[in-house]
């Protein structure tokens, strides 16, 4: 079975969130499983030079965007064992970000159709194109509408990762941007509030549909969690499922991670403590201190339950607990959590930044990780703590609820609330607290969090599944 995986970002070249990081690992794990899974991502000017000095030019050819007529060059490189094919056109990926920019529409406009007019010119014919998010949401529509042989048994698997970021643009780029019929618009299929939907469209066109977590394939039949798309899933239901992400167990290794003062697993867990202190140090904490620290490593936006945290932060802090942010996002909650650092010197560490390094010396010298979400369609800061022997604190929502078994359940893994409060979350944090200072217990659940199987393997297979339905 042959698979191209189509994305708008892969770890390790370029990654600004978990789809970097499921686009980095799930294809490896299909190649793993015997499929042939190569993968097909813009390439950005941000992509390393380390990285674009092993890659080989293929070809070059023109690709049609309605009226425009653009370069795209084609570049493959091999790493861990899984092909991957980079679209060059400086135009569009000559920019300072990945997203964000004002014509990204029609940018990824163009990497879709460059995925489509490219593929009858590798030496590779995909059985099905896995596409992920709105920005690729144009190629199973793409498919649709072409005649030429090649692409009579191409399917199309559309997965969604966070169904609020959908591709919305104005009317007119139906036509003028995209060179999609009118029909799309006029029967509905692409038509959302007198705009044009990409993800939409995407839903309606691709063979099949997932998302990343069968809790969040759940919730998005609910107004509340589908941003508007709830009656779209409703009429997909045949050809809609959920599969768990997974983390790359290699990768995400206290073991083997180089940035720790000290390696640790669950059987030696003595580098934990060490991370600790180190942790405590680097922060300007005291390192003597045995008490609990909570982290949050997050986006610090409001859906991301930063609105619980700000709230909490206080009285978290006069509980004796101490708690360390990672992470940029909306200026308000920055400004909130600097001003808290200021407030509780020695308590509260906010760190306003992106740092791979900070991020893992956090997990490894953490006790708990805070993930208050309001929606989270799988999560992957869940499972990366869990690994570091850093228990979770969740909102029980999407993803979290399939990942986290809370306390005292008797394969429990972590803790969680149901209700989206901020005494929900305190009280939570209370109990863990409390179960924090039963050593025995605590170390009890490090452990077995720490040798759950959070690996790709088991969803790899699940993935396998849907394309063996498609194809048949």
């Amino acid at each position: 079975m042959n698979i191209l995986y189509a994305v708008s970002e892969a770890a390790p070249f370029i990654k600004t969130g978990g789809l970097g990081d499921v686009a980095g690992s799930l294809p490896k794990a299909l190649c793993a499983e015997g499929v042939n899974a190569r993968v097909i991502l813009p390439l950005y000017s941000s992509i390393a030079e380390k990285w674009r000095e092993k890659m080989q030019f293929l070809f070059y050819t023109t690709v049609h965007l309605s009226w425009r007529r653009q370069y795209a060059g084609v570049y493959s490189l091999e790493h861990e064992g899984v092909i991957y094919y980079f679209v060059d056109n400086e135009f569009y990926f000559k920019r300072g970000k990945a997203y964000g920019e004002p014509d990204d529409g029609e940018r990824f406009g163009f990497f879709s159709r460059a995925v489509v007019e490219i593929m009858p010119l590798l030496d590779f014919k995909p059985d099905i194109v896995s596409c992920n998010d709105w920005q690729t949401a144009l190629i199973p529509i793409y498919l649709r509408y072409e005649q030429a042989e090649f692409y009579r048994e191409i399917k199309s698997v559309f997965t969604i990762h966070n169904i609020e970021y959908q591709g919305r643009f104005i009317e007119w780029c139906l036509g003028d941007v995209f060179g999609l019929p009118r029909e799309l618009y006029d029967s509905g299929i692409i038509r959302y509030e007198n705009d044009i939907n990409l993800m939409k469209g995407a839903i309606y066109k691709a063979d099949y549909v997932t998302t990343v977590s069968p809790g969040y394939a759940w919730e998005l039949r609910n107004p509340y969690f589908a941003c508007g798309l709830h009656k779209v899933i409703e009429d997909n239901a045949y050809k809609f499922s959920g599969i768990v992400n997974g983390i790359d167990m290699q990768r995400f290794s206290p073991e083997n991670d180089r940035h720790l003062p000290q390696p640790f697993s669950a059987d030696e867990l003595s580098g934990k403590r060490e991370c600790k202190r180190a942790l405590c140090r680097e922060l300007g904490m005291d390192e003597n201190d045995d008490g609990p620290i909570i982290a949050c490593i997050s986006r610090l936006v409001s859906h991301k339950g930063c609105d619980l945290i700000s709230a909490a932060l206080d009285s978290l802090v006069s509980k004796g607990v101490r708690v360390v942010i990672l992470g940029t996002g909306d200026s308000a909650f920055e400004n909130r959590f600097r001003d808290a650092e200021y407030r509780h010197r020695g308590r509260v560490s906010s760190n306003i930044m992106y740092s791979e390094q900070r991020a893992s010396l956090i997990y490894a010298g953490a006790d708990m990780l805070l993930m208050p979400s309001k929606s989270e369609p799988c999560g992957l800061s869940q499972l990366i703590a869990m690994r570091y022997g850093t228990l979770p604190v969740v909102h029980a929502v999407g993803g979290l609820r399939d990942t986290v078994r809370p306390y005292p359940l008797d394969n429990s893994n972590g803790f969680s609330f149901g209700d989206y409060s901020t005494d929900a979350l305190l009280g939570t944090v209370d109990y863990a607290v409390g179960v924090y200072y039963n050593k025995e217990q605590w170390r009890s659940l490090m452990k077995r969090a720490m040798t759950e199987d959070l690996g790709w393997s088991r969803s790899a297979k699940e993935y396998i599944d849907v394309y063996r339905k498609i194809t048949q």
